[in-house]
């Protein structure tokens, strides 16, 4: 039996993308003269009491260096004061504790690049543990009642691999029931939305619909014609979809509608997953949020900086 040889990719631009790997390593890319000049907190909120004294940049750099590097809290206070010590900079660090209270309200903007033209979108979400025993202790023992995880929804952008928009949910809540709130944060024009079939819902066609783009959703197997050709309503686009599907096969839909570029989302996870491994270390739902935006924050701007430009090679 003939078997399918495997693709094979070449970067064309190493040499860039290789400076831009070891600078993710560097501390001076993470803590720059912008972030120096803006640690201290300059504005006065006006109500009783003292102003924080560090500004949301402090703590969102410190929030960043923790993840990045995997240090406790007392680590990354550390850290940064021998960093300082060793820059020269007379600057004091916050304190674990502070880091702490201020992280649930921090708000986090993720750095995204301006497009020229409407966007695909790419969504998806996996699964953050927060605590809970190891994973022999599970395969011998089954999964206790304190086990469990955070999901993380994303929307990315399938031509750079930015991530536009993410939401941080218990992991009760169904993919489809966020859809409808991560297209809400995106600002860019968006010319379609990639995603599996646990999007297949009404609300998730809606929210697409809302925002003038084109939905490949692979219907479920046993799915049926929503809207009949007797209905004088718009044919809905799950029901286009479905009937592209029966006629010319699922896998050939997934070609021509573009649905197998939905696979880059998991490839941003891989990435989020690989740098930053996986776990949480706050324990309170709010830190937990903030803690994986700034992830993502840091991740768009490791791709901004530099990203592999590869290309097939035909054997």
């Amino acid at each position: 039996m003939k078997t399918k040889a495997k693709e094979s990719y070449r970067i064309r631009n190493w040499n860039a993308y290789d400076a831009a790997l070891k600078q993710r390593g560097s501390i001076t890319f993470w803590v720059d003269e912008a972030v120096i000049q803006q640690w201290h907190n300059e504005q006065k909120t006006g109500r009783r009491g003292a102003s924080n004294h560090y500004s949301e940049v402090a703590i969102a750099t410190m929030g960043t260096i923790q993840s990045l590097f995997h240090l406790a809290g007392r680590q990354t206070e550390g850290f940064l004061e021998s960093l300082f010590t060793l820059m020269g900079i007379d600057l004091a660090v916050p304190d674990h504790s502070t880091l702490s209270r201020r992280l649930r309200k921090l708000a986090v903007e993720l750095p995204v690049v301006p497009k020229t033209k409407a966007v695909h979108v790419v969504v998806d979400s996996t699964g953050v543990k927060v605590y809970g025993e190891g994973e022999w202790k599970v395969r011998q023992h089954g999964v206790s009642k304190r086990r469990t995880w955070r999901k993380l929804h994303l929307g990315v952008d399938e031509a750079t691999g930015e991530i536009l928009a993410a939401t941080v949910s218990s992991n009760n809540v169904a993919d489809g029931e966020v859809l409808p709130q991560l297209l809400d944060n995106i600002v860019e024009e968006i010319a379609q939305v990639s995603a599996d079939g646990a999007y297949d819902t009404a609300d998730c066609y809606d929210a697409i619909d809302q925002r003038e783009a084109t939905a490949a959703i692979p219907p479920r197997r046993n799915a049926r014609i929503w809207q009949h050709g007797n209905s004088k309503q718009k044919p809905h686009p799950r029901d286009e979809n479905l009937r592209r599907i029966r006629s010319s096969g699922r896998k050939r839909w997934k070609r021509n509608s573009g649905y197998h570029r939905r696979s880059l989302a998991e490839t941003t996870m891989f990435r989020l997953k690989t740098i930053f491994g996986g776990k949480l270390r706050r324990r309170t739902f709010d830190n937990q949020a903030v803690e994986l935006f700034l992830q993502c924050a840091a991740l768009n701007r490791m791709i901004q900086h530099g990203k592999p430009d590869s290309h097939k090679v035909e054997i």
